[in-house]
C-alpha cells in the first residue's frame, strides 16, 4: 500500500497543510474512520446524509497519520490532532485528492496497468486478466465494485509495493469518469469489452456509450513499454458494430496499436468450434495473433463468457504467459459473486445466480444459459427491472420480455413496477400463457409467494439490477442448501 510523508502529501495532491508534523510517513488510505489504523490517512468526503469531516476527530483517535477534510478544523480538532501526532490537512474536492494521490502511487510502482471497460463483462474479464497474469506475475486487481472516481484510486493505493500487474475496473456513469480515471491510472493496456446500452439514460445514445467508453485511451502512452517491453495496445470486441468508430475517431488519433478478440477468424485473437459441456461451460479453440491454437474449457457457465476470456487471453499471451498456462487459469476460475454462478437451492432446484446486475444484452445472455442448461423440471425465469436506460427503458423491456418469451420459460416472474408489467406484457404478446407470467412488485413479495415453491428438478434464472435486490431471494432460497 501506498507510505507517504504528509508533506509528500500536500505537494502530490495539492491540499492545503493545516497542522501537524509534516515528515510523519502514513500507510493507507481510508474514507470510512471506522476502518482506520495506525498512521492510515483519512479521507473526509461531505455527503447528503452524512458528513465525513463529522468523524475526523474518530480517525485521529484512531490513529490516523492524517485527516484530509473539506472544511477549515476547529481548534479544538486542530489541538486533538496535535495530541495524538496526527496532521491536518484541507482539499477543496476529496475525490480529486484521491486521483491525484493514486496518480503519484501509480507511477512509483512501476508495474503494468490493464484497464477495463465496457457495457457487459468488466468484472469477468477482469476476475479472467487477474487469474492468467497471476500464473506469472504479483497481481493487484480491483476488488468487489471499487471501480468508480473513489474505488479506482482506493485499488490503486491498496496495491502492494512489489505489484507487477495492477488489473483495474473501470466504470462510469457520464461523460469524462473513464477520462479521469484512465489519466490517473495511466493503462498499459486497454480493454473495451462492448458498447452496449447501460447508462443510455445519461449519455442519449449507443454512440455517446462508445465516446464515453473510448475515453480510456486518454491516459494510455501510445509507446510506452513496460519491464516486459510490450508496447501499449487496446483490445477491442470484433464483432461489437461500435470496433470501428472507436478504431478511427480514438484509437488511431492516440497512435495505439488494436488488438481484435473475439470469433471471427479476422480477429487478431479468437473462440472456434465454441461447445456447451454437460455443466453448460464452454469449450472451444483458442488462436492468438501469433497463430499458436489449442483447445480450452472455461469454467465459467454460458457462451456469454468466452468474449470477456478473449479479451484476457490476448493481454496476457502479450505479456508472456504461455498458453499452458493460460488454459490452466481458465480451468481454475473462481468468479466475483453474483455474476453467473449455478448454485443449489434448499429444496434441490439449481439457480442461476445472476443477479448482481442487468442490462438487456446481460439479460439476453442469461436467458440463453438458462435455455441451454440441460433440465428435466420446470424452466423459471425471475427478472427484475433494469436501471438507467433512459426513454428507452420501456422498449428495452419489452425487447427483454420477448426474448424471455422466446425461450418458453415454464414460468416467467418479473419482479418491479412499471417496467416489470412492461417485459411481463410483452412476452404474453408474443405466446406466454397468462397462467405462466406474473408480475410481483418487490423483491420482498417475490420470497413471501415463490421462494417455497420450486421443486427439486428444478432451473430458476435470477437476473435483474442492482436495486431491485434479487440477491436477497437467491439467499433466502439457498439458505439451507448442502
Amino acid at each position: 500500500m501506498v507510505e507517504i510523508a504528509v508533506k509528500y502529501l500536500q505537494s502530490t495532491t495539492g491540499a492545503r497543510f493545516v497542522a501537524g508534523d509534516p515528515d510523519r510517513v502514513c500507510r493507507g488510505v481510508e474514507i470510512d474512520s471506522r476502518a482506520v489504523t495506525p498512521d492510515a490517512v483519512f479521507v473526509a468526503f461531505p455527503g447528503e446524509r452524512v458528513d465525513g469531516n463529522a468523524f475526523a476527530p474518530a480517525a485521529i483517535e484512531a490513529g490516523a497519520g492524517a485527516v484530509v477534510m473539506t472544511c477549515e478544523p476547529t481548534r479544538e480538532l486542530v489541538d486533538l490532532a496535535l495530541e495524538h501526532g496526527s496532521s491536518i490537512l484541507v482539499a477543496d474536492d476529496p475525490t480529486e485528492f484521491l486521483l491525484r494521490l493514486a496518480q503519484g502511487y501509480r507511477a512509483r510502482l512501476r508495474c503494468t496497468v490493464i484497464g477495463i471497460t465496457g457495457s457487459i463483462g468488466k468484472t469477468t474479464t477482469k476476475d479472467v486478466l487477474a487469474a492468467c497474469l497471476a500464473k506469472r506475475y504479483r497481481v493487484h486487481a480491483t476488488a468487489g465494485n471499487f471501480n468508480s472516481l473513489i474505488g479506482l484510486p482506493l485499488t490503486i493505493l491498496s496495491a502492494p509495493a512489489d505489484t507487477q500487474m495492477l488489473v483495474l475496473e473501470m466504470g462510469m456513469s457520464d461523460f469524462g469518469e473513464i477520462e479521469r480515471l484512465s489519466r490517473c491510472a495511466q493503462p498499459t493496456f486497454g480493454i473495451i469489452t462492448k458498447v452496449g446500452t447501460s447508462h443510455i439514460g445519461m449519455l442519449g445514445s449507443r454512440e455517446g456509450i462508445a465516446r464515453a467508453k473510448a475515453e480510456i485511451v486518454s491516459g494510455m502512452p501510445a509507446s510506452a513499454e513496460n519491464f516486459e517491453g510490450n508496447h501499449s495496445a487496446l483490445v477491442l470486441h470484433g464483432e461489437d458494430d461500435f470496433t470501428p468508430f472507436i478504431i478511427e475517431n480514438f484509437a488511431r488519433p492516440a497512435g495505439l496499436d488494436v488488438v481484435l478478440a473475439g470469433t471471427s477468424t479476422d480477429d487478431d485473437v479468437c473462440a472456434t468450434h465454441i461447445e456447451l459441456d454437460e455443466d453448460g461451460c464452454p469449450v472451444f479453440d483458442l488462436t492468438f495473433e501469433d497463430g499458436s491454437s489449442f483447445k480450452t474449457r472455461l469454467s465459467v457457465p454460458g457462451a456469454q463468457s468466452v468474449p470477456n476470456a478473449l479479451f484476457a487471453a490476448a493481454v496476457a499471451h502479450r505479456l508472456g504467459v504461455p498458453g499452458f498456462e493460460i488454459d490452466e487459469a481458465f480451468g481454475e476460475l473462481q468468479m466475483t459473486g453474483r455474476r453467473t454462478q449455478v448454485r443449489h437451492a434448499a429444496c434441490g432446484a439449481r439457480v442461476i445466480d445472476d443477479s448482481y446486475n442487468a442490462s438487456p444484452e446481460s439479460m439476453a445472455a442469461g436467458l440463453n444459459l438458462f435455455s441451454t442448461l440441460p433440465c428435466t423440471g420446470s424452466r423459471i425465469a425471475v427478472l427484475g427491472e433494469m436501471g438507467e436506460l433512459g426513454d428507452d427503458a420501456e422498449r428495452l423491456h419489452a425487447l427483454v420480455g420477448a426474448y424471455a418469451a422466446a425461450k418458453r420459460p415454464s414460468m416467467l416472474i418479473c419482479v418491479g413496477g412499471e417496467n416489470a408489467r412492461v417485459m411481463a406484457d410483452a412476452a404474453r404478446l408474443m405466446g406466454l400463457d397468462e397462467g405462466d407470467v406474473q408480475v410481483v412488485p418487490s423483491c420482498d413479495a417475490l420470497i413471501r409467494r415463490y421462494a417455497g415453491v420450486m421443486g427439486e428438478r428444478d432451473l430458476v434464472l435470477v437476473k435483474g439490477s442492482r436495486f431491485v435486490g434479487l440477491d436477497r431471494f437467491v439467499e433466502e432460497v439457498c439458505a439451507d442448501a448442502r
